[in-house]
């Protein structure tokens, strides 16, 4: 990476193998560090913009891109009609985590780049889990939530999720063969291995997210393992239910009065979402085109009119994304974001489903095609309860993850003229 950059700023083009490795570098660190993560983002954004305008790179993305484009246009609108529009302007500059997509896809060449990427991620994850376990049991105190390297226990929760979810759906798409693709003899002894090492960061994920008694987070996966599970086989389906019990049987007593107090209106944190659903709600009907604009709802929501219980406004935003985006942002903007998250799904969704041309790179599609489809899935569904999408931590690593597939889909087309030619 040093060398690289040397070389880069120097003048010698190594434009290419700083964008790759600058990636991986904030790969890396997504889940230890969001201030290196980003910094080694921007270098990979520095080095794609002069690849760019050298003629080194064309200018690539996936169809969902656009709908996160007119996301960011409006969002600038709405900063304008701010009620802060100072504050809103200063906010949307986290707007710019959009371009990871076209890094990721300018990046990714070769088959070692991405199995490079994949690598950092889950060094990453390995470093996280290691550290929440280490900390609870060294440091933490009875009932303290765990937020390892991050700022909040909550942005942990999300993080891990992100991170769990495309576990799952890396190791399962790798029980699933299609009829007539076979697998060289290389590529089979590599297998194990690699499913011992995303086993070891699922589990030390798996135990991060507990430790952070989150209980959105945890639906979220929950609902990221229905979706593995029925593209791998539906009717294992059926055994989920058991499995749930029997988790929940064995959690010690801190996560299992945690989850239960999802059923009832007596928590406190249930009664503050109530409060906030409808205040959001009267928001959004107070300001239903442009919203309150970004980062200023909960200046909007100290009025009393809104409802909302003295604990509830110290809060910064409504916990849900839909209810925030459609309050900060307007009813317009959120149906542009919901247009992301459903064109994003439709194309993992065929992503996954097209036929192998190149049996390696096959496989490696539908494997980050899986991950990234179950990642989305927990992402949105924890959203329903948290403002997820609000942290950079969680957006940053949300879009590398649905660039991938685009890249590895790229790698086997490539893969696969090759093959034709020679």
């Amino acid at each position: 990476m040093l060398s690289s950059l040397w070389e880069f700023l120097a003048g010698r083009l190594k434009g290419d193998s700083l964008l790759v490795d600058a990636l991986g570098a904030s790969l890396l660190f997504s889940m230890i560090s969001i201030s290196l993560a980003q910094g080694f983002l921007a270098i990979a954004l520095i080095a794609w913009i002069v690849l760019l305008v050298r003629g080194k790179r064309r200018f690539e993305v996936p169809l969902f891109f656009w709908a996160l484009t007119v996301y960011a246009g409006l969002s600038l609108l709405s900063s304008a009609a701010s009620v802060n529009p100072r504050m809103s302007f200063w906010d949307s500059r986290d707007l710019l985590l959009l371009l990871a997509v076209p890094i990721v896809l300018a990046a990714v060449r070769r088959r070692a780049d991405l199995l490079g990427l994949l690598a950092a991620l889950l060094g990453s994850a390995v470093v996280n889990g290691l550290y929440a376990v280490g900390y609870q049991i060294l440091k933490a105190s009875p009932g303290e939530r765990v937020k390892a390297f991050m700022s909040h226990y909550m942005t942990q929760a999300g993080i891990a999720a992100l991170f769990l979810s495309f576990a799952l759906g890396i190791l399962f798409a790798g029980f699933i063969r299609r009829p007539g693709e076979t697998v060289r003899a290389t590529e089979g002894q590599k297998i194990w291995p690699e499913r011992i090492a995303w086993g070891a960061g699922l589990l030390l994920a798996s135990a991060a997210i507990l430790l952070t008694l989150t209980r959105g987070a945890w639906i979220g996966v929950g609902a990221a393992l229905v979706v593995v599970l029925f593209f791998w086989k539906p009717k294992a389906l059926v055994v989920l239910p058991l499995l749930a019990l029997l988790g929940f049987l064995a959690a010690p007593r801190s996560i299992k009065d945690r989850a239960m107090s999802i059923f009832t209106l007596r928590d406190e944190s249930n009664i503050a979402r109530v409060q906030y659903f409808e205040a959001g709600m009267k928001i959004i009907a107070d300001y239903p085109l442009l919203g309150t604009g970004p980062d200023t709802v909960d200046m909007v929501f100290q009025d009393p009119k809104y409802g909302l219980g003295i604990r509830a406004k110290h809060n910064v935003h409504l916990h849900s994304n839909l209810i925030q985006i459609a309050a900060e942002r307007g009813v317009i903007t959120l149906l542009a974001w919901l247009a992301f998250i459903g064109s994003a799904f439709g194309l993992l969704w065929k992503t996954w489903k097209a036929p192998g041309k190149n049996a390696e790179g096959g496989t490696l599609r539908r494997k980050t095609a899986l991950g990234a489809l179950a990642a989305l899935t927990a992402f949105f569904v924890a959203g329903f309860f948290e403002y997820n999408y609000g942290d950079s931590e969680i957006a940053q690593l949300l879009l590398i993850l649905l660039a991938l597939p685009f890249a590895a889909r790229r790698i086997e087309n490539a893969a696969t003229r090759s093959d034709e030619s020679a």
